[in-house]
């Protein structure tokens, strides 16, 4: 099994869920105490949202492309990174070093296509909602993506302030089943959340529509490039 590199810390959250689902779906696959060889790179995600908010794209691309390259001089064999919203600089990750880079919306929409699916709502940050590094990449797939027209300010703060922080109130549960149900009306047949933290809110038990968990699929998908021959 190859080296995993992760790029994480955005935030430690939703990486600690990285963590612990890679090495699940390892002991599933290869049973008894088997766990997968990984390499963590973790930023202080402080800095990085810094940059988010000032626009300064470039530089936290830089930022993460130094922590690629540091993951390989230690020992990786592919890089993953733990986080949608910063894969706006995933082509400067990729850049950055050789090593296989697997992209977070890869394996959604090779999950959304085998279930059938085409019209998908997008729940995520405001930058992964509004920008449109993520959309494209889903309508490349053939993919219809729809976002939030109204709440996305509401949506993005749980994120932020609640969710990063390890906070889960039933009220900001409440105000994603009611986005969901407006994607739904606009004619989404299924659900992104497209933010990795969103699934320590929302589960398939709480939406009206199916839910498609980015964190978890990237974390499969990584052990399965991982076991690649």
């Amino acid at each position: 099994m190859k080296t995993i590199g992760i790029i994480g810390g955005m935030s430690w959250e939703s990486t600690a869920h990285y963590y612990a689902e890679i090495n699940r779906e390892t002991a599933r696959r290869r049973g008894g105490l088997h766990s997968a060889p990984i390499l963590l790179e973790s930023v202080d995600f402080a800095t990085i949202e810094s940059m988010q908010r000032a626009g300064q794209w470039e530089e936290a691309g830089a930022r993460l492309a130094q922590s690629a390259r540091a993951l390989e001089r230690a020992g990786a064999e592919l890089i993953a990174l733990a986080t949608n919203t910063m894969h706006v600089v995933a082509p400067a990750i990729e850049a950055a070093t050789a090593l296989p880079f697997l992209h977070i919306a890869d394996p959604t929409a090779d999950a959304l296509i085998a279930d059938g699916g085409r019209t998908v709502g997008l729940l995520g940050t405001r930058f992964t909602m509004e920008m449109d590094f993520y959309t494209d990449r889903l309508r490349e797939r053939g993919l219809t993506p729809l976002v939030p027209e109204v709440d996305r300010t509401n949506l993005n703060a749980i994120i932020y302030e609640q969710l990063c922080k390890g906070i889960v109130t039933p009220e900001s549960r409440a105000t994603y089943v009611r986005a969901i149900e407006g994607l739904a009306a606009k004619g989404a047949e299924a659900v992104i959340l497209g933010c990795t933290e969103i699934g320590m809110l929302i589960t398939d038990d709480d939406s009206p529509l199916p839910v498609y968990d980015t964190t978890q699929l990237h974390a499969h998908a990584i052990v399965a490039k991982a076991m690649d021959a």
